[in-house]
C-alpha cells in the first residue's frame, strides 16, 4: 500500500490507524464503530461530504455546529466539546505522523484536543505531504485560501485565492495552527485515512 509509511508514523506517534479506500466503506466502519453516545464535530467539508452527522445521528445524538444557524454555532459548538466522541479533520498531514489544523473560532482545535473518550481524525489523500513543513504550508497556503474564498471571507486570501498573506482582516480564519506531534494522554483516538481526495 503506498501509504504505509504514513501509517506506520501515525502508529508510532500513539494512534489507531485504519485505511478505507472509498467513504463508504469509511461511512460503514465509523457506524458500526460508533453507537449510543454523544458526538461532537469540527467544521470540515470531508466530514460534511461524507454526510456523517446525518448518518451517525441515527444512533447517537450529535452536536454539528456545521448544520447548525450562524445564532446558534457558538452554543453547539460549546456543546460539542463535551460530548463523548468527537470527529474533526485535518488541513494537512505529514508522512513522518504529524497532523496540521488551522482554525478561527477555535471549535475544531479545541475539540481535537481535550475533553472526550474519544477523537476521530479523518481525511483523504490530498492532504497527505511528505514532511510537516511542507503539511504546514499546504494548511496555510492552500486549505485556508480555500477555505476563506469558500465562507466568502473579505480577506486577500480569499480574494486572490493563491496563498496566505497574514492579513491583519477581522475575517481572518487562521487565528490558531495546531500541530498534533504525538497522541494525546487520556484519550482513545483514531485515525481514518480513505483512499479519495476529500476536503480542501
Amino acid at each position: 500500500m503506498k501509504f504505509d509509511k504514513l501509517i506506520q508514523s501515525l502508529k508510532k506517534n500513539g494512534y489507531e490507524v485504519s485505511y478505507f479506500e472509498n467513504i463508504d466503506k469509511a461511512t460503514a466502519y465509523l457506524v458500526d464503530q460508533v453507537r449510543g453516545v454523544s458526538v461532537g464535530f469540527g467544521d470540515s467539508l470531508t466530514l460534511s461530504s461524507m454526510n456523517l452527522g446525518k448518518v451517525l445521528s441515527e444512533k447517537n445524538l450529535v452536536m454539528n455546529p456545521a448544520t447548525s444557524s450562524r445564532a446558534d454555532f457558538i452554543n453547539v459548538g460549546k456543546q460539542a466539546l463535551v460530548t463523548d466522541v468527537f470527529f474533526t479533520s485535518v488541513n494537512g498531514v505529514a508522512e513522518t505522523g504529524e497532523m496540521v489544523n488551522i482554525d478561527g473560532s477555535g471549535n475544531r482545535v479545541a475539540g481535537s484536543i481535550f475533553g472526550h473518550k474519544k477523537i476521530y481524525y479523518v481525511f483523504g489523500t490530498n492532504k497527505i505531504e511528505p514532511t510537516l513543513e511542507k503539511a504546514i504550508w499546504r494548511a496555510r497556503n492552500i486549505a485556508a485560501p480555500k477555505n476563506a474564498k469558500r465562507l466568502g471571507c473579505n480577506t486577500p486570501c480569499a480574494v486572490k485565492g493563491d496563498r496566505c498573506y497574514d492579513c491583519s482582516s477581522k475575517e481572518r480564519i487562521c487565528n490558531t495552527m495546531n500541530i498534533h506531534l504525538k497522541k494525546m494522554s487520556n484519550v482513545e483516538a483514531e485515525v481514518i485515512v480513505i483512499g479519495e481526495k476529500l476536503g480542501l
